[in-house]
């Protein structure tokens, strides 16, 4: 069975967004490709929980996977390129039974030749200026657009992308010349003529700057790039996980994390923004946001290093540095893929604020309390260090102690973590009972039970989740939900998965192999609501849904390539607490504020226009017409510059335990500070707030007990 082959190995139980994948395997060793081969197929094949053959469809995946994955913006191969790769289209899964990698040789090969006309055919374009007077246009969704016919044609996708680049860059010189030119009258603004040349250089810079970094990688860094276009056929959070990329994963389950509070993901050659970590610098900072891609890195006022193609581990370095000095961010924008300078103070990243805290607020004269749980940490090499579930139920007790009459459950931007303590922390708000369903392959679901008879939050619960909100956070809002125990407001839905991985090392299944082949984070099963219903693709339907900038975006599991289907198993034993006389009316009141909200109705039309910014994807390359293209959208954008900006004058507090620390560490004093002021600002809290103080417990359900 299943079950009884995952405990011997490895009994990590993980929930989360696909936020950890590899891209550097450390040697480049045939040998140990072959054998990472063989045993990543036999694994999957026997126990994931997508029984899938390896056949023409799951070759195809591989093959369009991995082509993408070294040429995202086609820049390098063309369909006379795809002709010769085609015959291994539907051998791949073939050669994959043999441990043969004769597909991933030739590709590779080839990928290697193009890069190195790539680098020529850059240089000879930017010797001299385009013609910026021409009408023409380009469209940068590159997964529509087809593969150039020729070599021939590749060159001018090459000089329209490269035109795109140099059209931006003068843009912004003439727009940091306007400013300057505000400030100081006899400030002599450039031409054209100049602007133009010293784009073209800055833009050649650029290229070569990318051209090193990717001369930097090796046959194993691409090679990891084919692996997890193997595993990713199963599903998108089944990943091969180097031994460096596995130790990075443990520091973030343990919640023992470095950086500038920032987690961060290499996907393909760029570097993306994975999670921001509560309290951190880029936190407070407040504009680097999840999914944003890094493009360059400056040390303050310095010249920005292009990080395309770097190593990972390389642009961490450049990144993290001392504390109190900046680092520049050169960043393209998730939501509408605009490219933005952000600068960053460096700060001590404590660890703490990877963990659950807390704030007291006041309102109508009753004192509320607000948890925030970042996400679901454990230490699976050391359980006896603290883990979310104890420091969920001490921070409640604290809260208790201090006599609030109702609690924030706070789980935006919390991507998952263990399962253990989803289940736990689901049990301290219920007196027993199950929490969620789990199913293995082929198997009957198995309900996992919350046994401890006590209670630890007795009282009006309010549960924020967001776009973001996946995994154990879905599993707890929806136990919430399907007890009737607490009011889950936030987003429409959340993010929708509702699949649960191992981390299983390789090694285990090849022990005479000498040197660490690094993990499989794996897909063993799928898990459901107590009420039979999935949380895959559909995520948990908020009861109060808030306008959020996601609202129309293209976002979450359902927008993933190859992601489970939805489904549903049968509804486990259970009894709702329906804790509440009020419910309906509560979620009603809010309902009818939010509809007359003039802030949440503004912030509707600003997730409208996001996403009409999102689906627009061809630009002019004439240089008047883009620069009015250009124009237009910034002023249309200066309607909304305003639109986050709220002050609900009410006072957080820190709890009266935290008050002790601070004259130890002012530095975690700074940030419950910045955390108390954005609490502060934030109209979703608000909200919250409101709702959480409209609540009126059932006579039945037991009081709370201070």
């Amino acid at each position: 069975m299943k079950t009884k082959f995952i405990i011997p190995f490895l009994a990590i139980t993980l929930l989360f967004s696909n936020s950890v994948s590899s891209n550097t395997v450390p040697n480049n060793d045939p040998e140990k490709d072959r054998v990472i081969v063989y045993v990543l197929k036999n694994i999957l094949s026997r126990y994931h929980y997508v029984q899938k053959n390896l056949n023409d469809d799951f070759s195809e995946h591989v093959y369009n996977t991995f082509i993408d994955g070294l040429d995202p913006s086609k820049r390098y191969f063309t369909q006379e390129d795809l002709k010769e790769f085609s015959q291994y289209k539907y051998q791949i899964d073939n050669q994959l039974r043999e441990s043969n990698i004769d597909f991933y040789k030739l590709v590779y090969q080839r990928f290697l030749e193009k890069m190195e006309s790539g680098k020529k055919t850059y240089r000879s374009l930017l010797k001299q200026p385009f013609n910026y007077k021409k009408k023409e246009t380009i469209d940068i969704d590159y997964d529509k657009v087809p593969y150039a016919k020729n070599e021939t044609e590749l060159i001018n996708y090459w000089r329209k992308q490269l035109k795109l680049s140099i059209l931006s860059n003068i843009e912004d010189a003439e727009n940091q010349q306007n400013e300057k030119a505000k400030k100081d009258k006899s400030f002599k603004k450039k031409s054209f003529k100049e602007l133009e040349a010293e784009a073209r250089k800055k833009v050649l810079k650029n290229m070569d700057d990318l051209y090193m970094r990717i001369g930097e990688l090796e046959n194993s860094d691409w090679y990891s790039t084919f692996l997890n276009s193997v595993v990713t056929g199963f599903d998108p959070h089944t990943t091969y996980m180097s031994p460096r990329i596995k130790t990075r994963f443990d520091q973030e389950m343990s919640g023992k994390l470095e950086g500038i509070g920032a987690r961060l993901q290499k996907k393909g050659i760029y570097t993306h923004i994975v999670e921001l970590i509560s309290g951190g610098p880029a936190w407070k900072q407040g504009e680097l946001e999840a999914d944003d891609i890094i493009l360059k890195v400056a040390q303050g006022d310095e010249e920005p290093l292009d990080i395309v193609g770097m190593r990972l581990d390389d642009a961490i370095k450049f990144i993290k540095g001392k504390k109190g000095t900046e680092v520049r961010l050169t960043v393209k924008k998730k939501i509408d893929g605009s490219i933005k300078v952000i600068p960053i103070i460096r700060d001590v990243v404590e660890l703490e604020e990877t963990f659950v805290k807390s704030s007291i607020v006041e309102k109508n004269g009753k004192k509320y309390g607000i948890i925030n749980l970042p996400r679901f940490y454990i230490d699976f090499n050391d359980l006896s260090r603290r883990d979310a579930a104890k420091d969920m139920e001490k921070e409640i007790e604290r809260l208790k102690e201090e006599d609030v009459q109702g609690l924030i459950v706070d789980l935006r931007d919390n991507g998952g973590g263990s399962l253990k303590t989803a289940i736990e922390i689901g049990g301290l708000f219920i007196n027993k009972g199950p929490i969620v369903q789990v199913k293995y392959r082929g198997e009957d679901p198995l309900v996992k039970v919350d046994t401890d008879p006590k209670i630890q939050w007795e009282g009006p619960l309010v549960v924020m989740v967001n776009e973001f909100s996946a995994s154990a956070s879905e599993i707890f809002a929806a136990a919430m939900q399907d007890y009737k125990r607490g009011v889950i407001i936030g987003g429409k839905q959340t993010y929708g998965k509702g699949t649960v991985q191992n981390v299983l090392p390789i090694n285990r299944f090849y022990e005479q192999y000498p040197n660490d082949l690094g993990a499989l984070k794996m897909t063993i099963q799928k898990f459901y609501r107590i009420n039979g219903g999935s949380t895959q693709i559909e995520g948990v339907y908020s009861d109060i849904s808030l306008p959020t900038r996601y609202s129309y975006m293209d976002f979450g599991e359902r927008d993933l390539d190859g992601a489970l289907p939805w489904d549903k198993v049968q509804q486990a034993k259970y009894t709702a607490t329906n804790s509440y006389s009020n419910f309906a009316d509560v979620v009603y009141n809010s309902k009818q504020r939010v509809m007359n909200n003039e802030k949440f109705n503004k912030i509707n039309d600003y997730a409208k226009w996001l996403k009409k910014n999102q689906d627009e994807r061809v630009y002019s390359l004439n240089y008047d017409a883009f620069k009015k293209e250009s124009e237009a959208k910034t002023k249309e954008g200066e309607q909304f510059k305003d639109i986050f900006k709220f002050d609900s004058h009410l006072t957080f507090v820190s709890p009266k335990y935290e008050l002790n620390l601070f004259k130890k560490d002012t530095v975690l004093e700074e940030k419950r500070v910045a955390w108390h002021k954005n609490l502060q600002k934030d109209i979703y809290v608000n909200e919250a707030l409101n709702v959480l103080s409209e609540l009126k417990m059932n006579d039945h359900h037991v009081a709370v007990k201070h």
